[in-house]
């Protein structure tokens, strides 16, 4: 699979990602399951972008996968290794 491509499995719908700073999280030349190209989506967090494509989709019984590729995954770990560390910081 491309990973900028979107894929139907069984009740599965894989979306390629991508993360740009200045505009956030964004999908990568997505096809809908009819064949139709599904407008690129972005959003400032992973799970906002799952609840917009969830909604230009229109499909409530499809669980929407996010594949990442390095420049999302890199921007993931990196906000997850800052909210770490701004808990670890904080006086008690």
């Amino acid at each position: 699979m491309s990973e900028s491509s979107l894929q139907m499995h069984d009740d599965r719908l894989e979306v390629g990602v991508s993360y740009d700073p200045r505009r956030g999280y964004f999908t990568t030349g997505a096809e809908r399951p009819s064949g139709a190209q599904l407008p690129t989506t972005v959003a400032l967090s992973l799970a906002s972008l799952r609840k917009r494509i969830e909604a230009a989709l229109l499909l409530n019984d499809v669980e929407v996968r996010l594949v990442l590729d390095r420049a999302a995954r890199h921007e993931r770990d990196q906000r997850r290794r800052g909210s770490a560390a701004e808990q670890s910081d904080s006086p008690v």
